[in-house]
């Protein structure tokens, strides 16, 4: 005996969820620059996760009888002063920059959530941690950066924690404020008065509201961590020379950059596509995550 088929209004409802269903054409058409972002940030992660296998030497092979060479089929992007193959590290420098952008995005966030909620939520401390928040993005974040660096010293760990130190300022305020409008809210007036806790509320209410600008701005956050970085050890002052990373590469090359322009070009494109990725993915959620702007 088989089943018998659904008819009438019960089969136009069970049928409605998949003719809904976001199919991967639609999504591409929806969002373009969401979907550019995603493949080239995807290809990034793969060249990071899988570099032992993509690169073709040991990216600190010294090899003097293969110095400055032109890109060619033994060594794709050339090499550097002292022989080292830069495509190989190029392909390990993707490791370094992507442990820093989404370290910095997730600590920052994490640590600028919890002060935004404390400072939007109590009338007493509000003011006295705005006014740190203030003082710490009175300075350049990449003055910070280089502070702190000169104190805790070069290594990928203390790049990670000078970064974050001068990115949570921007979360604190951004939650702060978010959290201000939300506190106005008639669905949170209605729970502060049922005797609903704090604690409760922030869980409900407060932050799944404030989950998508949040998101949005630790996408700008990872992409600028990327920058301050390549920054960083381009001057000398980020991740110790013999550890591969796209700013190392660069200020290797940068006194041939006029004769031997490929020691420097290819990193900084790298870093270029990499950083625009993230930018494209943090422009595309906040055009998905915005009801103002969903047909």
């Amino acid at each position: 005996m088989t089943p018998m088929q659904k008819t009438g209004p019960d089969a136009a409802l069970s049928a409605a969820p998949a003719s809904k269903r976001l199919r991967p054409g639609r999504f591409l058409r929806r969002w373009p620059a969401l979907s550019l972002g995603l493949v080239l940030l995807a290809l990034a992660c793969v060249m990071a996760v899988f570099a032992p296998l993509l690169a073709t030497h040991d990216p600190q092979a010294l090899d003097a009888t293969q110095r400055l060479k032109p890109p060619s089929a033994e060594a794709w992007f050339g090499t550097d002063m002292m022989g080292r193959d830069v495509y190989s590290r190029v392909i390990y420098g993707a490791r370094v920059s992507l442990v820093v952008g989404f370290g910095v995005a997730v600590l920052a966030t994490a640590a600028g959530m919890a002060i935004g909620l404390v400072a939007g939520f109590s009338r007493l401390l509000d003011s006295i941690i705005m006014r740190i928040m203030d003082g710490l993005m009175a300075i350049p974040s990449i003055l910070l950066a280089i502070a702190f660096m000169a104190m805790l010293g070069s290594s990928v760990v203390n790049v990670i924690v000078a970064v974050t130190i001068s990115e949570i300022p921007r979360v604190a305020r951004l939650v702060r404020s978010t959290v201000l409008s939300l506190r106005e809210q008639t669905y949170v007036e209605a729970a502060i008065t049922s005797g609903a806790s704090t604690l409760r509320i922030i869980w409900r209410h407060i932050l799944p509201n404030a989950m998508p600008p949040v998101l949005v701005q630790a996408t700008y956050i990872c992409a600028s961590a990327m920058v301050i970085e390549a920054i960083l050890s381009f001057i000398g002052a980020g991740t110790p020379p013999d550890i591969p990373s796209w700013g190392n590469i660069m200020t290797e090359g940068r006194a041939l950059w006029q004769v031997k322009p490929h020691i420097v070009a290819f990193p900084a494109v790298v870093l270029s596509l990499t950083v625009l990725a993230v930018n494209l993915v943090g422009d595309g959620l906040r055009d998905m995550l915005d009801p103002r702007r969903k047909s």
